[in-house]
């Protein structure tokens, strides 16, 4: 771990109540907090110099009953880049826009949104369908939801003939 790593952490630390800290990467630190300190530990370190939102994801933890958003920002001058992670409750996922800290986000949120159901209070765009027009299930990328299932119900079913045939230059 470089100085400007340990510096970031020992500044978070002094300032938030940081719950865990791990290192998956050379020049990358994550960071877990609880839910409502999220908007202000991304504004601090906006602040610092991590001025772009790379990404903003969501992972399911179905067996937690939580979801965990990730919020990744990077920092231009010192290549580092900082996982913001928090767990939201998976049946009430709601979590407030940081679009007033990055606006971009709004795209994030957008997607978050759609393919995990979570909703961004004070982001009206993320809740404009993407790419799923239409969908009337479960959010697909939820951990519980049934890809057969879903099929099932919206197609009928076909029979597929298998069908071989030699490429050029096989043998008869």
């Amino acid at each position: 771990m470089n100085k400007d790593m340990m510096n970031l952490v020992d500044d978070v630390k002094s300032k938030f109540n940081l719950l865990n800290v791990d290192y998956p990467k050379d020049n990358q630190v994550a960071m877990d907090f609880e839910k409502e300190e999220v908007h202000s530990v991304l504004a601090h370190v906006r602040a610092q110099g991590w001025i772009q939102l790379s990404l903003l994801t969501c992972v399911d933890w179905l067996e937690e009953n939580k979801f965990q958003l990730v919020f990744l920002v990077f920092n231009w001058q010192n290549g580092i880049r900082i996982q913001i992670r928090a767990k939201i409750d998976r049946d009430a996922p709601q979590f407030t826009t940081i679009t007033g800290i990055y606006p971009g986000a709004k795209y994030y949120e957008r997607d978050v949104h759609e393919f995990f159901g979570v909703e961004f209070e004070g982001n009206p765009d993320s809740y404009k369908q993407l790419f799923l027009e239409n969908w009337d299930s479960i959010p697909p990328m939820r951990k519980d939801f049934n890809s057969q299932e879903y099929s099932d119900t919206k197609y009928t079913a076909r029979e597929y003939k298998r069908e071989y045939r030699r490429g050029a230059g096989e043998d008869k």
